[in-house]
């Protein structure tokens, strides 16, 4: 396996340029973007609605998800689940029935035990305001990654998670880049240190790009650890907006181009329909990739 990170340099310009004005295959908004009714942008409000939904974030379709969570905080009768005095309020039980409500949650124990628990921990720690907690970790973005994976309370004499998933390799940096781009957080420090979250989608489009390429058959996380390192190689030296380029910039252009293009893609020939209008389409290998959740196959 091999890290072209000359190619990745080419590709994060580009992709980033196009994402910010065109789109990448049309397409400029992520599912998070769009606020629910009557929510104000950078407000407490926003920055729960985020933190909370991000936090079970994982093996979904972003845009479901994303939707039945809007759905959810725009009905007065669920709106609660947003608010984590009301969370510690409300038997476990409630919880899991009103998640079901817009299908927010997919596991519904596991899910809403990760959202209680996300919310309650925000609430007897830092008065329920993910604010205090960064502050707590002096707005530093490695602090703040450490501290996710690391802080834990007492339950039922037991060590607890204070952030189940939250603290996770994808959730944690993804919520990070999310607080700086959907909450407007600019007091965040050592995000260049942060990894890119990587996903299926993200780590799809590095490959079909082939910024990461080679002979490969594998656990799938060994390939999101080389998507991480491939990132953190592209963007060095690279600027955009007067200041250094990071790795999470590109985070949300290689998922449009994954989601949008790349999933078109043949897994055999790497034929893909999406090519002709792909703004990335010089940069696209021939060869087999093949990506599931769990396992990775590949020829480029």
């Amino acid at each position: 396996m091999k890290i072209d990170s000359n190619r990745g340099k080419k590709l994060a310009q580009k992709l980033y340029n196009c994402f910010s004005t065109t789109g990448i295959l049309g397409n400029t908004e992520m599912p998070e973007d769009i606020l629910p009714i009557g929510m104000e942008k950078g407000s407490i409000e926003h920055l729960l609605f985020i933190t909370l939904s991000v936090s079970i974030d994982y093996q979904r379709d972003a845009n479901i998800m994303w939707a039945a969570s809007r759905k959810t905080y725009e009905d007065s009768e669920t709106r609660y689940l947003f608010d984590p005095r009301s969370l510690h309020s409300y038997q476990p039980k409630t919880i899991e029935q009103d998640m079901r409500k817009y299908r927010l949650s997919k596991k519904y124990k596991k899910d809403a035990h990760i959202w209680r628990t996300v919310g309650v921990s925000f609430l007897k720690k830092y008065d329920g305001n993910p604010l205090y907690f960064l502050e707590d970790c002096d707005w530093d973005s490695l602090i703040v990654l450490k501290r996710l994976k690391n802080d834990k309370h007492i339950y039922n004499g037991k060590e607890v998670a204070d952030f189940p998933y939250l603290r996770g390799n994808k959730i944690g940096p993804l919520w990070l880049r999310m607080l700086r781009d959907n909450v407007g957080i600019t007091e965040l420090k050592n995000l260049d240190q942060v990894p890119i979250p990587v996903d299926i989608h993200v780590a799809r489009a590095t490959l079909a790009v082939g910024v990461v390429h080679g002979t490969f058959q594998s656990e799938i996380d060994e390939i999101f650890n080389l998507v991480r390192q491939a990132w953190f190689e592209s963007v060095q030296g690279l600027f955009i907006k007067n200041r250094p380029m990071i790795a999470l910039d590109v985070d949300e252009p290689l998922w449009h181009l994954s989601k949008y293009g790349c999933t078109k893609r043949d897994k055999i020939t790497g034929e893909c329909v999406k090519r002709e209008n792909c703004e990335a389409k010089q940069y696209c290998i021939p060869g087999s990739i093949n990506i599931t959740k769990n396992h990775v196959e590949l020829i480029t």
